[in-house]
This record gives structure tokens, C-alpha cells and sequence, in this order.
């Protein structure tokens, strides 16, 4: 626990100094409010013990300061008698509790060990808040293909290193699932699950949200910001499309594996996390290393140990299930199913948004048709053509519907994209392939 004393008593400080630092804690110094402050900014603290008292900047300008910011810390003011009315002023601010001058020393000790444990639960409700944000709602993962199933019993195994994972499958096919059956089988499941999308956030956004800032590092940072690897701590952090990383971040997260700590944005001081790494990719990386835009030593880092992750082309016995699954876990729609004959256009398209397609063409067929049983002619045009065309090319038929998909949404690229279950990236790519450029 880190302890910072701002008190204009010298004596007080030495004393509380000593006390407490025989008590294991780890204990500094501030002998104004200026000097509290600076060293807050610089630094991270569990317990601010804040005289109100002192000359220049008092107490109250301190507790106001770092209440307006987001700095994760509990204030105990130390008040004289006649400043009672003050201190519960200061709580009523944000001040975790107050004690009046003179104060019995095992008194102050177990205030601060409150302090301490509410401060560790609120780092542990803004994770959960983060989580909940971020996370889509779980989803039990329905297979009963071979390969699958082996996947699931190889989650248990790797779940029990804290080494990274490599997870690896086209977009749609439930990596992000996968991850988070390896997080709630291994010896972390109590702490936080923190994904993120390297491909869907600028370069200069995404190093903010991974690392966090401090106070001052860029104009409009007014106060230190915590980053989503200490959100993580004693958690897994997610990354997905981990490819889409710019050799600079690649840089950075390799030496967060290595060395197990980092450095805020316009930070100077070291900051250790514990997580565990699982990242994922639809591409294939050694490919991408051999173009030079994935670093050799982070693919060898993360790749550790590895799960792949079969289309759901390669899966059509799990398709069935699936639907079952999405009608049931929809209460308005419980009433509602596809005939034989339906399914079987289903399991026979080939799917090129993976599980995720198959789920939004579900729901809207569902929603769409006023029909308790859907027939194949309730299901999208180009889902009945690919079952009467025999022998078409895969590479043909997911042309032709990402170009459907795209005429139906009036060119919109990020509601096609959403449409088909893969990254805006990936249906750019795919378009310029087709010969389709910018409109």
C-alpha cells in the first residue's frame, strides 16, 4: 500500500512515517499542498492522508483537485477541532473519512485499511463498469463438430498457463467466445474479461486506450487516465484483429509482455500489470511477417500457445443448432421456426461472415416474415440462389452477396460491413479486389 502524508507538521509527518512504514506500508512525504499535488501527478497512491490546515494551497483545493480528476485514490483529512465543519465539508466533497488532531494511532491505521479495501473495490467496479461497456452479452458456445469440441477441450489446457494465446479463424467465427472461455477457465475468471478491437480505432486513440495517459501528456488532458491493460490487472485483456497493430504499438506491446509493466502516454514511471494476453487475428500472421508488417518477435511472443478456429462452412452440422439456439434466446420470437427445407438452404450456403452472418440473417428473416414456419422463400434472394447454383466457386458467391449486401445498403460500407459479420478493413479490401474503388 503507498501512503502519501501532505501535513505542514514536520513532526507529525516523521512520526507517521515511521508508524506506519513498520506496518509494511510505503509511505511519502508532502509538506504543503503544491507539493502534494505535484507528487500526485507524478505518482500513484492507494491513501492520501490531507491536512486541511496548511499555508498557501489548504487541504479543501487539494481534495477539490483530485476529485476532479480520475485519479483512483481515498483522502483521510486530519482536521483540528476547530475545523470539525470543514472535514465534513471534505467528505461531503469525496473525503473517504476524517480524524480529528490529537488521533490514536491504531485508530488511524484501521481507517486507512478501510480506505485501502474501498479503494481496491472501486478499481475493481470501474473494471466491471469497462467490461460490461465493451462486452457483448455471453454466449454459450453450441458445436457438436469434432474439431470444435476439440478446440473446447484444448481451451481447458491452455488455460491453465498464464502464457499468451493466439487465437486464429475468419471474422464471425466466435474468437472473441473462445477468448473468453479460455479467461473463464483459467484461475482469473473472477477478474476482469477487457476486450478490444485493434482494427476499429485510430492509431493515436488506440495507444491511449490501451496505456492510458497522464495529466498533461496532450492538450485536453486534464487529468491522468487509466488505461484498459490496468483495467485488466489480474484479468485478460482480449485483443482482437491484433494484425491491424502499427509497428510502433507492436513495439510497445511486446515489451509489456516481456517486462510485465509499461508506461503511460507522457509518463516517465514504470506502472506493473498482471494479465493475461489473448489475442486473435484473421489473417494469417506468418504471411503478414513475411510482407514485413508483423514483428517476427511479438508473433513468436503471443503465438505461444494457439487455437484455430474452423468457418462455420467446415462446421454445417453445428448450423442447425445455431438457429435453434438464436430463436429460443429470443422470448418474442419463441414461437417461430424454419422448415426442413429451409435449414437446408441454410446449411448449404457458405456462409462468409461466419457465425455472425448466420445470426443477423436469422433475426431478420425472423422479424421480417409474419410466418410461424419460414420457408426457403422467406430467406434472403441470394441464400436460395447459392442453393439451386451446384458446383459455384466460394470465392464466387461471396462476391456476389458482399456486393448485394453493399447495393442494399446504398453503398453504406460500415452497415454492409456490419451486415456480413467482418471489419470495415476487410470489406474494403475485398471491395478493391472486385475492382470496386472509392465512391
Amino acid at each position: 500500500m503507498k501512503i502519501l502524508v501532505a501535513d505542514d507538521d514536520k513532526n507529525l509527518r516523521k512520526i507517521l512515517k515511521i508508524e506506519l512504514s513498520e506496518e509494511g506500508l510505503n509511505v511519502e512525504e508532502a509538506e504543503s499542498g503544491t507539493k502534494a499535488i505535484d507528487l500526485l501527478d507524478k505518482n500513484d497512491y492507494d491513501v492520501l492522508l490531507l491536512d486541511l490546515n496548511m499555508p498557501g494551497l489548504g487541504g479543501m483545493d487539494v481534495l477539490e483537485k483530485v476529485k476532479a480528476g480520475e485519479v483512483p485514490i481515498e483522502i483521510i483529512v486530519l482536521t483540528g477541532h476547530s475545523t470539525v465543519p470543514t472535514a465534513v465539508q471534505a467528505m461531503k466533497l469525496g473525503a473517504y473519512d476524517y480524524l480529528t488532531k490529537p488521533f490514536k494511532m491504531d485508530e488511524l491505521k484501521v481507517v486507512i485499511q478501510r480506505a485501502y479495501e474501498r479503494k481496491e473495490l472501486l478499481s475493481e467496479n470501474v473494471a466491471l463498469r469497462t467490461q460490461v461497456k465493451r462486452q457483448s452479452q455471453s454466449q454459450k458456445i453450441i458445436t457438436q463438430n469434432s474439431s470444435m469440441l476439440e478446440i473446447l477441450e484444448n481451451v481447458e489446457r491452455v488455460a491453465l498457463s498464464d502464457l499468451p494465446v493466439l487465437i486464429s479463424g475468419e471474422s464471425g467465427v466466435g474468437k472473441e467466445l473462445i477468448a473468453k472461455a479460455v479467461h473463464d477457465a483459467s484461475k482469473r475468471a473472477e477478474g476482469p474479461f477487457i476486450p478490444i478491437n485493434c482494427g476499429a480505432i485510430p492509431e493515436n486513440m488506440l495507444e491511449t486506450e490501451l496505456f492510458g495517459y497522464e495529466k498533461g501528456a496532450f492538450t485536453g488532458a486534464y487529468a491522468r487516465k487509466l488505461g484498459l491493460l490496468e483495467i485488466a490487472h489480474h484479468g485478460t485483456l482480449f485483443l482482437d484483429e491484433i494484425s491491424e497493430l502499427s509497428s510502433a504499438l507492436q513495439g510497445k506491446l511486446l515489451r509489456v509482455i516481456e517486462t510485465r509493466t509499461f508506461f503511460r502516454v507522457g509518463g516517465t514511471k514504470a506502472v506493473g500489470v498482471d494479465v493475461k494476453f489473448v489475442s486473435a487475428t484473421n489473417k494469417v500472421i506468418k504471411s503478414e511477417m513475411e510482407r514485413g508488417t508483423f514483428r517476427a518477435d511479438l508473433y513468436y511472443r503471443i503465438s505461444t500457445l494457439t487455437l484455430e478456429i474452423p468457418p462455420l462452412r467446415e462446421r454445417k452440422e453445428d448450423i442447425p443448432l445455431l438457429v435453434d439456439h438464436i430463436v429460443k434466446r429470443e422470448a418474442a420470437l419463441k414461437n417461430k421456426s424454419f422448415s426442413k427445407e429451409a435449414l437446408k438452404v441454410l446449411v448449404e450456403y457458405p456462409w462468409p461472415g461466419n457465425v455472425r452472418e448466420l445470426q443477423n440473417v436469422v433475426h431478420r428473416t425472423l422479424l421480417i416474415s409474419k410466418k410461424d414456419i419460414l420457408e426457403p422463400e422467406d430467406l434472403p434472394a441470394d441464400l436460395i440462389a447459392n442453393s439451386r447454383v451446384s458446383g459455384s466457386r466460394l470465392e464466387d458467391v461471396e462476391r456476389e452477396h458482399i456486393l448485394k449486401v453493399l447495393k442494399e445498403t446504398g453503398g453504406q460500407r460500415g452497415k454492409a460491413a456490419e451486415i456480413l459479420g467482418i471489419d470495415s478493413k476487410t470489406l474494403y479490401r475485398k471491395l478493391l479486389s472486385y475492382g470496386v474503388g472509392e465512391s
